[in-house]
Formats: structure tokens, sequence, C-alpha cells
């Protein structure tokens, strides 16, 4: 197929969770790659999906393809995933891609293993609609925060004994019970972690809200007499609080480690880990399912039970969440962040100002490359004609082929990359 290079035009999603307007990272994507869309400054710009998914298929931005949609053209076409994807992925793009930016907290959730994927999907079709796992990655663009696993016993403890109405909702028997657990014994250390989390979650609603309202007023009142909260967690209390006001979700920060990532930084959710991203705004790659089970924060379906019976209780510190990227070998420009799943990688393409032409490489799968900052003019053998890149502009790139770039801005480019790297 001689077109196996083009650009795409992605779905939007207005999520309620999202960044609105122009503070929105998203809204400042599409803006700035199509100067006809007209950004409205009061609707959330939650995601862009750059992928193949039926809720969002990108469409092709080159009227000499006779495909309208991503999905469709890899349908007809499927040796553009590269031998090794297509066989391994039934001749689908094994990925979706994304910008998230998140103005208020996502739900606490995890996405199943295959395995209960399966399950979960033949008992309940309408609430998990596929049979594949989804483990995703996001990598901060701005300052972003999240809850992601179990925190260290210590602080937990150390939260059962500063915040009496965390230990009333989990009782005073599986208190002690974490609290006698001991380092020398990890899976009973899991074990009491799991009868604490899952006595929080089950707690009876009327009984949670009252002992929520008590420790919000608490909290707002030593803050108010300037004291220090930090001990309760009382600023991320305070926030959460306003924005799901008598969410058993709240509880969830005294459990799970809150990560601060720097942009570039990253974070890695395989299946079972617990999780809520927070703020910020980051790109997303994850594998192509719409299987997440939820227990708070949220006004979707909830299914408590299915995710206290699956979550990996491990304890691990904050530090431990942050996934590193590791400088390619042949191009200094390349930071590879490689998950220990097969489904996809991300590629950070940093090309300093002082470089004029760099060749996007030849990578044995289908990728999909997105602009973050800086401009260039790309061609390709694979592309019909040449094609203005700028912030916001995302390209299909058939698997063996390459793109080279021809700088024009000043201050180098920065990009991001998915594929599949089997």
């Amino acid at each position: 197929f001689p077109l196996a290079v083009f650009p795409l035009s992605c779905a939007v999603q207005s999520y309620s969770w999202g960044k609105v307007g122009l503070e929105s990272e998203v809204a400042k994507l599409l803006a700035s790659s199509d100067p006809l869309v007209q950004i409205q400054p009061n609707q959330p710009y939650a995601e862009l999906w750059m992928g193949t998914h039926p809720r969002g298929d990108a469409i092709i931005r080159d009227n000499r393809i006779p495909q309208k949609t991503l999905g469709q053209w890899i349908s007809d076409n499927p040796a553009c995933l590269g031998a090794k994807v297509k066989d391994a992925f039934q001749g689908h793009l094994p990925f979706l891609f994304k910008v998230l930016s998140v103005n208020t907290a996502l739900s606490i959730q995890a996405h199943p293993n295959k395995e209960l994927a399966a399950k979960l999907h033949a008992q309940f079709p309408e609430h998990y609609p596929d049979a594949n796992h989804k483990p995703e990655m996001a990598i901060a663009l701005t300052p972003f925060e999240g809850l992601c696993g179990f925190r260290p016993v210590e602080e937990i403890v150390s939260f059962l004994q500063s915040v009496p109405e965390l230990r009333a909702l989990i009782g005073e028997v599986a208190a002690e019970q974490l609290e006698r657990s001991g380092s020398d014994d990890p899976r009973g250390v899991s074990a009491a972690l799991r009868v604490c989390f899952t006595r929080l979650m089950k707690s009876e609603k009327k009984f949670f809200v009252d002992q929520l309202n008590m420790l919000v007023k608490r909290i707002s009142q030593e803050a108010a007499e300037g004291k220090d909260t930090s001990g309760s967690n009382g600023d991320l209390l305070l926030r959460l609080h306003s924005q799901y006001p008598g969410d058993i979700g709240c509880f969830t920060i005294y459990f799970l480690n809150l990560v601060r990532l720097e942009p570039g930084e990253a974070m890695f959710l395989g299946a079972n880990e617990p999780h809520a991203y927070l703020r910020g705004d980051c790109v997303e790659c994850m594998a192509c399912s719409d299987n997440t089970v939820r227990a708070g924060l949220t006004p979707k379906f909830i299914d408590v039970l299915t995710l206290c019976e699956m979550l990996n209780y491990t304890p691990a510190p904050s530090s431990s969440k942050i996934f590193p990227a590791a400088q390619s070998q042949l191009d200094p420009s390349v930071y590879l962040y490689d998950p220990p799943v097969p489904d996809f990688a991300i590629m950070r393409i940093e090309i300093p100002a002082s470089i004029k032409l760099y060749l996007v490489s030849a990578v044995d799968s289908a990728s999909i490359l997105l602009v973050i900052q800086g401009t260039a003019v790309g061609t390709s053998t694979a592309a019909a004609s040449e094609m203005t890149l700028r912030r916001g502009s995302v390209l299909f790139i058939s698997a063996n082929e390459s793109i080279s770039l021809h700088l024009s801005s000043p201050d180098g480019m920065l990009l991001f990359r998915a594929c599949c790297l089997l």
C-alpha cells in the first residue's frame, strides 16, 4: 500500500471530571492542531483518544484514502501492524493512546487481569464490555497527581492512630490485626490489609457519611486555626470531599499512596492495582479494553465486592510507583517507557534545538505519533505529500516506515510515540 503514513483527527471525550475550555491540555492541543475548532470555554475537554476504539475511532485526514477511519483502514490493511503484532493481536491495533486533562478526581478503580476480565464479561456484559485486560501507563505533561497502590503498612497504621473516624469504620479488631502484622510475614500483612480495606469499603452508608462529616468538620476547624493537618492528610481530604461529598472514596487516601509526577515521569498500572487520577495532564497508553471495576469517587456503577476481592494488597512506598524511562543507546533523543506487558510501549522523543533534520525511525509495529511542542515538515516515502506537524498533530505510521522531520521551531520538539514492541 503506497499510503502508509497519514495524519489523524482524533476523538475528544468531554467527561465531567475534565479540565474546562483552554485550561485543558486536550483543548489546547486540539486548538493548535486545527485552527477552525471552536473551543467552548465552559465545556470539559477530558480525553483525546488516538486509536481505533469503536467509541472514538480516529478519522483519517487524507482524502486520497478511501477509508474514513483508522479502524477501517487497519482492517483492510492488517499488514500495516507488522507481522508479529498482526499475529499476536488478531489483526487489531493492540493499544489505545490518549491525552488526559484531569480537573477533579477520577473514580477509585482497578482493571482486571485477562482471567478475571473473561469471567466478568461473561457474567455482566453490560458493565464489563470485553474480555481483555487493561494495563495502562500515564506520563505526566504537567505536574500530575494520582492515588496508586497500597501505602507501606506503617503509614496506614499511623493514620489509623491519628484519624479516629477511620478507625471507627474499620473496627478495633481489624485495626489491631494490621497493627500486629509483622514485616516478616508478607502474607499476613496482605491478609490484614485486605480485611481493613474491605471493612472500610463495605461499611454502612449512613455510618460512613456520619464519620466522614465528623472528620471533615474537625479537619476544617483545625485548618482554620492554622494547625498542621498533614497527619490526617487534611488538604487532600478536604479537596476530595468538596468534589465528591459523602463519598466513601474520600477515606481511601489513608490506604493508597499519593504519587506526584513531574513532566516526563510515569506510572504503570498493572492488573488489580488500585488507583485514581486526581489532577493534572498526562499522555496515557493502555491495552484496548473498557474493563474498569469502580468503588468510589464516582456516580457510575460501583462493584465493591469485585474490587475488594481482586486487588493486589502488597504495600509499597509511593516512590516505587514511578516507572523509569530508559534513554535509547542508538538515539539519545529517545526515552523508552517499556512496561512489563506486550500490548504497548511509549517513546518520549526530545529533539534539541540544535538538530534541524531528525529521522523518526522505523519500528516493526504500527505506531501513533503525537506532537506536544514544536513545528516541522514531515516527509516519508510512504506518505502522499509533505505533512505539516505542529502542536497537537497526530500521525499514524505503519510498521517499518520512517519519517524525516525538517524542524522549523527555534526550541526543538517534544513528541510521544505509542507502539507495540514484541
